[in-house]
């Protein structure tokens, strides 16, 4: 199965247009939240998005909400909005967790502390490719001078899930790194999009 996965648009609408010329050679598309700048432009992304016609999962980043990455979708048949969720396709599953992980500093910001995000990666199945917004900690998450800002809850639901792959954004930084912890590969995606055979 090959995938096009990619985070943090913030409103990129070139960068998105991109992402759907290319979403023809995919199987899934793969969007791991940001889509919006401050909870503004996530219908005028989502908008362009809508032309996938692949299957397409998406998880909200911390600058977009549940329901209004919800809403914006609404009507796109090809697209599946998870968070503490998933679905299958083609046999493979798919477990979508949005949000800010841990709790960022900002009042504006879409987040989930540690213990909700853990008592709801606890549904996430085994073997299962992981969609995150924010990275596992000490993972493709650290800033420009060197801390980590990444989620102890997903580190261990990785070790206890063991998922296929875990992709992720959120920290900007580390955009295109690549890690493992174990069998698992995690990817930092950032707005140009990677492709990742599973």
């Amino acid at each position: 199965m090959k995938l096009l996965a990619f985070s943090d648009l913030h409103r990129d609408l070139d960068a998105a247009r991109s992402l759907v010329e290319r979403s023809g050679d995919a199987d899934v598309v793969l969007a791991a939240g940001d889509f919006a700048v401050v909870h503004r432009g996530v219908d005028e992304v989502i908008d362009v998005l809508r032309e996938i016609t692949q299957p397409t999962i998406l998880v909200p980043g911390n600058n977009e909400t549940l329901d209004a990455l919800n809403d914006a979708c609404a009507g796109w048949s090809a697209a599946t909005v998870l968070h503490g969720s998933d679905t299958e396709l083609e046999g493979v599953s798919f477990f979508g967790l949005g949000a800010g992980v841990p709790t960022t500093p900002w009042d504006w910001s879409f987040d989930l502390s540690e213990e909700d995000a853990a008592q709801m990666l606890s549904e996430c199945p085994e073997d299962a490719v992981l969609v995150s917004h924010s990275p596992p900690r000490g993972h493709v998450d650290s800033s420009s001078d060197g801390t980590h800002l990444g989620s102890e809850a997903l580190l261990e639901a990785i070790k206890a899930k063991h998922p296929r792959a875990v992709v992720c954004g959120h920290i900007h930084e580390s955009w295109g790194e690549e890690s493992s912890e174990g069998e698992t590969k995690i990817l930092n995606l950032g707005p140009q999009g990677v492709v990742i055979e599973i």
